[in-house]
């Protein structure tokens, strides 16, 4: 497979679309709290992206009826947003988001902690995760390989 050179007005367009994503994400957090319905956070998603001008990658992808996908605690990936589906005070709740912005698609997802009362376990899986994807990004240089990273993060993780 080819490696694509890109022009820094294409590299500009793309780090404009992942910041759309991050702002999408970082308003949605901003909604995550107990009693919150999934729906809610759906709602919230698709303001902010009509705001920033942007197009929902998700939504009608495949029939997909959303802009977010969210799953609750165990879920597997890819939950669709519910009126009926309400955030609880301990919940972890995975939001993942696309968009699509002068071309380029930016795509990103976030684990939240519903509330204060998230236990020992879930508390420790947030900071496991996020120290694996801070050495995973320190790991990717010029020369470095997917081994390399895998195993900064694979470090990372038995450190813990």
């Amino acid at each position: 497979m080819a490696i694509t050179i890109r022009t820094p007005q294409e590299i500009d367009r793309m780090r404009r679309s992942g910041q759309v994503v991050r702002e999408v994400l970082e308003r949605v957090r901003e909604a995550v709290k107990p009693g919150a319905s999934t729906l809610e956070l759906e709602q919230a998603a698709a303001e902010k992206i009509r705001e920033l001008g942007a197009t929902p990658a998700f939504k009608g992808y495949h029939g997909y009826p959303c802009v977010l996908c969210t799953s609750i605690n165990n879920e597997v990936v890819h939950g669709i947003p519910s009126s009926d589906r309400k955030l609880r005070d301990g919940d972890l709740v995975s939001i993942d988001t696309g968009v699509v912005l002068d071309g380029y698609y930016g795509d990103s997802a976030i684990t939240v902690a519903v509330g204060s009362k998230v236990d020992a376990k879930a508390q420790k899986l947030l900071k496991v995760t996020a120290a694996s994807l801070e050495s995973a990004i320190r790991a990717v240089k010029p020369g470095a390989t997917l081994g390399d990273v895998g195993a900064a993060v694979q470090e990372t993780v038995e450190a813990e």
